[in-house]
């Protein structure tokens, strides 16, 4: 059986995972994303899943919780389990930063559920494309995550 790829496009985001839950003793998950200007995460909310995102480069919009923030290089932003937040990358170019989830099962069921698995070796931004918004939704229902629709 060929292993699990590692490398996704996640919402036009460049992902990789670094650790599946399995291979932590079911404890989290950590990944790598390279996020275009503009990209990011609609608002949702996930019960049992604590995250945080350390920035390597680049500029990032955060919304938790309804409190607005911006994070760059060598700033870790925690999301309190359960709480509504979003991302989006801001600025000149990507913003690239880690993606911790705790435990983790969540959110890789979410990224290998809508991603697209790309070569292992891309270390490129994937040609934007529009999402599926209903694949999205029911993958994320799936998962257990919400994800607030912009009416």
């Amino acid at each position: 059986m060929a292993p699990q790829p590692r490398t996704y496009d996640v919402l036009n985001i460049l992902l990789k995972f670094h650790a599946f839950p399995e291979e932590t003793d079911g404890k989290y998950c950590l990944v790598e994303c390279l996020v275009p200007v503009g990209a990011g995460a609609p608002p949702n909310h996930h019960a049992g899943e604590t995250e945080g995102f350390f920035i390597i480069d680049g500029q990032v919009a955060f919304n938790i919780g309804g409190t607005d923030r911006v994070a760059g290089p060598g700033d870790f932003v925690a999301v309190p389990d359960g709480e509504t937040h979003a991302f989006q990358a801001i600025g000149d170019g990507p913003a690239r930063l880690l993606i911790l989830n705790a435990p983790g099962h969540m959110h890789k069921a979410f990224f290998t559920g809508i991603g697209r698995p790309l070569p292992e070796d891309q270390t490129t931004l994937p040609t934007p494309s529009e999402p599926d918004l209903g694949a999205v939704l029911k993958v994320a229902e799936q998962a257990g995550m919400t994800i607030s629709v912009p009416q």
